[in-house]
């Protein structure tokens, strides 16, 4: 055994450590050795992908003898694949590494087009890494790879993202009381930053005998879809309860929400995995069922920072020995494979998210 330790290092361009569409990722390939090693060629391949794996359940057998089969789906979709050569196989097939650390430098472009971002979840992940590959004469292929975050641009012609929304509902009660509800809800947009405030205006109008809560709710809803099955997850960001609306009488509330800067932006260019948020008003009225209003929020990545930072170079692998020998190459012209970007999701909906509890 010659090789000590194989990883990759890179260089951080911005304080989140996160890299977008054109980027240029610079970095190093590590091998340590014990001693004087031959290798065949080293090769860096930067890549993205899209996996969802999760359990489906599948109802079988007559209606008093109903089984539950549970089976495991998976599916993925690709999305770049960049190869940069570093060391080329050569006639006699072999080059000759010194003893100790070797650094091959290398700079590698990140595609442009509709890419997601990274993603990792339980049932799903978009994954962005660098992986690289050392081969040497006699010998299995040496395999190692670093993830790296990456933030797409922000799709700015999704429609309707810098318009005004709004929805409204009116309602009769029959049951428990008579009179009829009117539920008014308006945003001045769609699409909001990481940080950036929105200004929600509710307009209630009670014209029955019944009292009204109005409460507000931001929520995300995850969806990952495979071998034709789905599954949905969602999860309550926000929520805010205002003074009860007495019968006979109108209201008018203005909200003013801050999108949490720790959110994820919303996840709309990925055929498998996506993320939406929504921002749902109601009325809560007890036994009778709630006037309900649902609005799509587009959460759009913060503006890439592109000055170079001072934090040390992000490194994986086994630490190498900052003393020793180092051979250094230049970086050839790498190879771009493009993968077609898949279809677009379907249109958001705009009914209540099913199995919502109210509170």
């Amino acid at each position: 055994m010659t090789i000590k330790s194989f990883s990759i290092e890179y260089d951080a361009i911005n304080s989140r450590n996160t890299f977008t569409n054109g980027d240029q990722i610079s970095g190093r390939i590590i091998v340590e050795t014990y001693r004087e090693t031959k290798i065949q060629s080293l090769t860096l391949i930067a890549k993205a992908k899209a996996k969802v794996s999760f359990l489906a359940f599948d109802m079988q057998g007559e209606i008093e003898d109903i089984v539950d089969i549970v089976d495991k789906v998976r599916t993925d979709q690709k999305y770049y694949e960049v190869t940069h050569v570093l060391r080329e196989q050569r006639r006699d097939g072999i080059h000759i590494i010194g003893q100790g650390r070797n650094a091959f430098p290398f700079t590698i472009v990140v595609p442009d087009g509709k890419i997601p971002s990274s993603f990792n979840e339980p049932s799903g992940k978009i994954v962005h890494k660098l992986k690289a590959e050392l081969k040497q004469p006699m010998k299995l292929k040496r395999k190692t790879e670093a993830h790296f975050r990456f933030v797409s641009k922000a799709d700015m012609d999704l429609p309707g993202l810098l318009e005004p929304q709004y929805d409204a509902i009116n309602q009769s009660i029959k049951v428990f009381g008579s009179g009829k509800l009117s539920l008014d809800v308006g945003v001045e947009k769609m699409g909001y930053q990481q940080g950036e405030s929105a200004q929600v205006i509710i307009k209630i109008k009670n014209n029955a005998s019944r009292s009204v809560k109005p409460k507000l709710v931001l929520y995300e809803k995850k969806t990952f879809i495979a071998q034709g099955q789905k599954k949905v997850c969602q999860r309550e960001i926000f929520r805010e309860k205002y003074e009860a609306v007495g019968t006979m009488s109108t209201k008018t509330v203005t909200e003013t929400l801050i999108i949490p800067r720790e959110l994820p932006a919303s996840i709309l260019n990925c055929s498998i995995i996506k993320l939406d948020y929504f921002l749902k008003v109601y009325l809560d009225i007890k036994y009778y069922p709630d006037p309900t209003v649902i609005l799509p929020i587009i959460i759009l990545p913060m503006a890439s920072e592109r000055k170079q930072p001072s934090p040390p170079n992000i490194v994986f692998g086994s630490s190498a020995a900052p003393n020793e020998q180092a051979q250094i190459n230049t970086p050839q012209q790498a190879t771009h494979q493009f993968v077609d970007p898949p279809p677009p999701y379907e249109s958001h909906s705009m009914y209540p998210p099913v199995g919502y509890n109210k509170s």
